[in-house]
């Protein structure tokens, strides 16, 4: 299957918010993105139970929660200067540099 892949705004690191689903309202740290499935996992959100058998590598065998990937549409990402969720912008700063700006506060996101 050939998909695109898409530049996603979110990142490793970022606060956000759920906006749908079971988890709505949720807030958590994101763990991993997978900009190739458009998905992201977040902490403490869409966790789900997995049977895991003993193997040599997990010694304790049991069921397990974990997260599970969530599409990156669902979430948006949490301003650390105004404290809301907001959509993300783009500006050049000194350097040619291109930071993530929040579009509410209008204050850089990205850590310099």
């Amino acid at each position: 299957m050939n998909k695109r892949r898409h530049a996603l705004n979110i990142r490793k690191g970022d606060t956000v918010v759920v906006l749908s689903g079971k988890d709505k309202g949720k807030k958590g740290k994101v763990l991993r993105v997978l900009p190739n499935e458009d998905k992201v996992v977040v902490q403490n959100v869409h966790m789900m139970k997995k049977h895991q058998r003993p193997t040599a590598t997990v010694r304790e065998g049991g069921i397990i929660e974990r997260e599970e990937p969530i599409y990156a549409s669902k979430v948006q990402v949490i301003c650390p200067s105004c404290g809301n969720p907001t959509r993300i912008g783009h500006r050049a700063v000194e350097g040619g540099k291109i930071v993530r700006v929040c579009k509410k506060c209008n204050e850089i996101i990205d850590k310099l």
